[in-house]
């Protein structure tokens, strides 16, 4: 394959992940804003937050519309189509109309928009993940695959930078006023590079080779059949992994400017200020977390990262509350401990399961996952927070995830190095042989 074209697909998959981490980011740095406009009664910062979790309950329904329709018509086609319909949905809550001048139509109409953006981000993550795996290399494909992440982490920054560029410019007032509507306008925008981007490439090259020698799914039904039926053990090993991920993510990377304002009293400068400086520096170093993965092993990578986050969270979440800059430290030191998560989850989890039901198994479990315990992980940490005064909830949360994560991970099967292609799990082969060659049979 010629470089610009991995390139080109590489580009393709991350601006659609980081257009939707965008929309993530800016819905979580403007939650203040967002209050005023939508929830100024007793709901409050709640109602906001009820908010960005209710973006999830369809992510479920969007992984099984859009994963085994992957799998039938094309990664290619699917992924264009995501990613215009989360743009305009996020471009859309940037022109509803207050609280105060509508009543509870606003927040409705916001429920509404984040419902189909929750809809459209089930078939974009998974797809995405599945797309940038099977356009790279067997033995790069960790590094390769963590460009996708460095879209994750560009879209939270870009977000934060945003906001608070914005409020510099225009100040507090002005940003309460009108000024939250700016950021989300910028999403439609965003969507449309990646759009042209995504029209532009042909679908990866392993799932070409699978329809050519004819044996793509020729139904979405009978892809969500097969996958239900013969590979419920990787589903639920996947749906492990992602509770820990997204656990870990949307408590340490989407609540944190809230926690740092609402509960520990930081200022918003503050605030954005530790959350751009840990977030560049996990982005500068996600390559490197993507390329050890291809020397180690996947599973390595997460075992240090599991293990690593359940015995630092406490330690770095007591250092958050001491000043801004032991603030920066701590944040900076459990984000770069997630980056072996991180960057490896398109290495890791879209090899998990045979190309003919890759994109409609990543898909779904990923986002049932996703919607029980990762868009409500601010939710719940708010409230029990509020609930029982501890500020440390959030490590505890991490903590729990973190075992949750390790039992899963042991019935993985190690996948560096090896094909994806064709119609069996990738790695079984080398794991049998791995098992045999100790039991010595």
């Amino acid at each position: 394959m010629e470089p610009s074209v991995l390139r080109r697909a590489v580009a393709a998959s991350a601006i659609g992940n980081a257009t939707e981490w965008f929309d993530y980011g800016i819905y979580a740095y403007l939650t203040v804003e967002l209050t005023q406009a939508f929830f100024p009664g007793e709901l409050g910062y709640l109602g906001t937050l009820l908010g960005f979790a209710i973006s999830f309950v369809l992510r479920p329904l969007g992984g099984f519309v859009w994963g085994p329709l992957g799998d039938r018509i094309g990664r290619q086609k699917v992924l264009s189509m995501t990613i215009i319909l989360m743009g305009v949905a996020t471009f859309l809550i940037g022109v509803i109309p207050s609280y105060e001048t509508i009543g509870w139509a606003a927040p409705a109409l916001l429920f509404l928009l984040r419902i189909i953006q929750g809809f459209s981000t089930g078939g974009e993550y998974g797809g995405a993940a599945t797309f940038m795996a099977e356009y790279a290399p067997d033995r790069k494909r960790g590094f390769w695959g963590s460009f996708l992440e460095f879209g994750t982490l560009a879209g939270f920054t870009l977000a934060v930078l945003v906001v608070f560029g914005l409020e510099t410019a225009i100040g507090e007032q002005a940003m309460l006023d009108y000024g939250w509507r700016i950021p989300f306008m910028i999403a439609l925008p965003l969507a449309m590079i990646g759009l042209y981007i995504r029209t532009k490439l042909e679908d990866t090259p392993v799932f070409r080779d699978l329809e050519a020698a004819g044996e793509s799914e020729s139904a979405a039904t009978g892809a969500l059949k097969d996958l239900i039926v013969r590979y419920w053990q990787p589903i639920l090993a996947l749906f492990g992994l992602v509770i820990a991920l997204n656990v870990i993510n949307y408590t340490l990377l989407t609540y944190m400017p809230t926690y740092l304002q609402t509960t520990l009293s930081m200022d918003s400068a503050s605030a954005d200020t530790v959350a751009v400086v840990g977030q560049v520096v996990m982005m500068l170093l996600i390559p490197f977390a993507g390329a050890l993965s291809d020397r180690i092993g996947r599973k390595s990578c997460w075992w240090i990262s599991l293990v690593g986050i359940f015995v630092l969270a406490i330690p770095m979440y007591m250092l958050m509350a001491v000043s801004v800059p032991l603030a920066i430290l701590g944040f900076t030191v459990l984000g770069l401990i997630y980056l072996l998560q991180l960057g490896t989850i398109s290495a890791t989890f879209p090899a998990m399961f045979p190309t003919h039901v890759r994109f409609a198994g990543m898909a779904i479990s990923y986002n049932v996952a996703t919607a029980a315990f990762g868009g409500t992980a601010p939710l719940i940490n708010e409230a029990a927070i509020e609930g029982t005064g501890d500020v440390l909830f959030p490590a505890y949360y991490m903590m729990g995830a973190c075992v949750v994560g390790m039992i899963a991970l042991y019935f993985v099967i190690e996948t560096k190095g090896v094909s994806i292609a064709g119609r069996d799990v990738p790695g079984l082969a080398e794991h049998r042989a791995r098992q045999a060659a100790k039991t010595g049979s």
